[in-house]
């Protein structure tokens, strides 16, 4: 998946970009107060994709 595209899905589940790291940045969901780190890779795996979606969007 590339990295646009996830990130697009992030914003669209109400998550905001909290830091820029090194080779990561970290977003956060406010409504489920959940982070997680996606690189700043092209593109990303789709099971890693997958997996950020899946944490950061659960209830």
């Amino acid at each position: 998946m590339k990295r646009g595209e996830l990130i697009k899905k992030l914003e669209e589940l109400g998550c905001v970009l909290v830091r820029r790291g090194g080779r990561h940045d970290w977003y956060t969901n406010p409504a489920t107060r959940k982070s997680q780190p996606v690189p700043r890779h092209n593109e990303v795996h789709e099971a890693l994709a997958k997996s950020i979606i899946r944490k950061l969007g659960q209830e």
